[in-house]
C-alpha cells in the first residue's frame, strides 16, 4: 500500500468530514459547494418549466435535481469508473445536498428563508394547493436529513475503505499477470529425489535400506 493512496484516500476522508461539520454540524450550507448547489436547485426548476408537467412536478424538481446530481456523479465513479475516492467525495456531497433540502422543508410552514424570487417550493408542495400536509413538514424534513446522513457517512466509508480496496485490486492484478505469463521459456525446473541434496536415493536409484 503506497503512501501516495493512503494520502489521497485520507484527504477524500477529511473532505468529507469538512462536508459533514458544515452541514449536519453547523447546519449550514457547505461554502461555494452550496452556490454549486444553488445553480443544480434552479436548473432543475427550468428543465421542468420547459416540459409539460404538472405544477407540483416543476415545483418539486428543484430539490431532487440538486440531490440527483451529486448522487447521480457518484454512481458514474463507482460504478463506470471504479473511482473510490471521487465516488465517496460525491456521496458525501449528496449528503450535505439533502440536508440542504430539509432546511427548505422544514421552513415549508413558516416561510421565513430569503428566496430567490419569494416562491417556496415546499410551501406550495405540501400546502393546500397540493398534498395539503403542512403539518408533516418536520417529518419529511427528517427524513430527508436522515438520508443526507446516510449519503454523507457513505461517502467517508467509501473513503476509509479505498486504500484496502486498491491494495487488494494491485495484488489480484499482479497475481493475474503471472498466471497469464506462464511458466519461463524453458519450462519449469524438475530435480528427481536422487540429485536432489541430502536425499536417500542411492545412485541406482533406489533407497538405502537401514535394516
Amino acid at each position: 500500500m503506497s503512501a501516495r493512496t493512503v494520502g489521497k484516500y485520507t484527504a477524500g476522508s477529511l473532505v468529507c468530514l469538512l462536508f459533514g461539520y458544515f452541514a449536519f454540524v453547523r447546519g449550514t450550507r457547505v461554502p461555494l459547494l452550496g452556490l454549486v448547489d444553488l445553480g443544480f436547485h434552479e436548473f432543475g426548476h427550468l428543465v421542468s418549466y420547459l416540459l409539460p408537467v404538472p405544477d407540483v412536478v416543476e415545483a418539486l424538481m428543484g430539490s431532487v435535481t440538486q440531490i440527483l446530481v451529486p448522487l447521480g456523479l457518484a454512481v458514474y465513479f463507482l460504478g463506470f469508473r471504479h473511482d473510490l475516492l471521487g465516488g465517496g467525495v460525491c456521496l458525501a456531497w449528496a449528503g450535505t445536498s439533502a440536508q440542504d433540502v430539509s432546511v427548505y422543508v422544514a421552513d415549508a410552514p413558516y416561510e421565513r428563508l430569503p428566496l430567490i424570487g419569494g416562491y417556496h417550493d415546499w410551501a406550495a408542495i405540501l400546502g393546500p394547493e397540493h398534498f395539503n400536509a403542512l403539518d408533516s413538514a418536520g417529518t419529511v424534513a427528517a427524513i430527508v436529513e436522515g438520508l443526507g446522513m446516510a449519503f454523507l457517512l457513505a461517502g467517508l466509508a467509501v473513503c476509509v475503505a479505498g486504500p484496502f480496496v486498491e491494495e487488494r485490486r494491485r495484488r489480484a492484478s499482479e497475481a493475474a499477470a503471472k498466471a497469464k505469463a506462464g511458466p519461463p521459456a524453458g519450462g519449469w525446473a524438475v530435480v528427481p529425489p536422487w540429485e536432489q541434496e541430502g536425499s536417500s536415493w542411492n545412485s541406482g536409484g533406489r533407497r538405502h535400506d537401514d535394516a
